[in-house]
């Protein structure tokens, strides 16, 4: 992933993500540790870009360490309403992370329930699980 575009992320600065897909930026590279940008937005709590890369369209259910999704990643940061735009927009409700004991086995709704964020675990929920 680009320098430029990997800060302009992490700071949340839409003015120059835009102009950096304008001309070009690749909206699904990976920087060092195997996340995307939308990862990056997600877990920083950045919703306008997290709308934006969606709107842009940004691959919803890339994962990296431990199989955590951009979804997965907003829910263990606490950023409830980026969970809630990526789930509405689409992002795989069903996956399951790996590795580590916090994270192994369990979807999105499981780790906002093991942090206590009972609504929205429930919202988060797969269709079909009980």
């Amino acid at each position: 992933m680009d320098p430029v575009w990997h800060d302009a992320v992490i700071r949340g600065d839409v003015a120059a993500i835009g102009a950096l897909l304008d001309h070009g930026a690749a909206i699904d590279g990976r920087d060092r540790y195997g996340q995307t940008a939308l990862m990056l937005a997600a877990h920083h709590g950045h919703e306008a870009v997290v709308e934006m890369l969606i709107d842009a369209g940004a691959a919803l259910d890339v994962t990296a360490k431990y199989g955590l999704s951009a979804l997965m990643l907003a829910v263990v940061a606490g950023h409830d309403e980026c969970a809630r735009r990526l789930a509405a927009a689409g992002a795989d409700r069903t996956l399951r992370g790996v590795g580590a004991p916090g994270f192994a086995g369990k979807t999105a709704a499981d780790l906002a329930a093991a942090r206590g964020r009972t609504e929205l675990a429930t919202w988060l929920a797969p269709e079909g699980s009980s």
